[in-house]
């Protein structure tokens, strides 16, 4: 069903009547609907799934980048934190919502 074809049913529901049951607009709503869940609604919940099943992964030795663009090892996985080191003997503790991406090593 294309949108021409709902504005047609729904045209020709109410032209003339003066009233009408309005179920040409209850399906142009509910397809608006469909449109915008499966458009907009449903990539970002996978990206959000995606995010925190990245973060809840993390362990020792994993290589991450932060929202300020530190690039970090895990030394030690916390509640809502990671102790990380960003170059020899400096330690950083960074919270787990502001860790962008976990980096995977290339073999080769």
């Amino acid at each position: 069903m294309t949108l021409n074809s709902i504005l047609a049913l729904t045209n020709s529901s109410g032209a003339g009547e003066g009233g009408g049951s309005g179920i040409g607009m209850i399906i142009m709503f509910g397809s608006i609907f469909l449109i915008f869940w499966f458009m907009i609604l449903r990539p970002q919940k996978k990206q959000q799934d995606q995010r925190k099943n990245m973060i809840e992964a993390l362990k020792r030795g994993d290589q991450v980048v932060t929202a300020g663009g530190l690039f970090a090892t895990v030394k030690d996985v916390k509640a809502d934190r990671v102790v990380a080191t960003i170059s020899d003997g400096v330690k950083v503790e960074i919270a787990k919502g502001s860790i962008n991406a976990v980096i995977v090593a290339e073999e080769g």
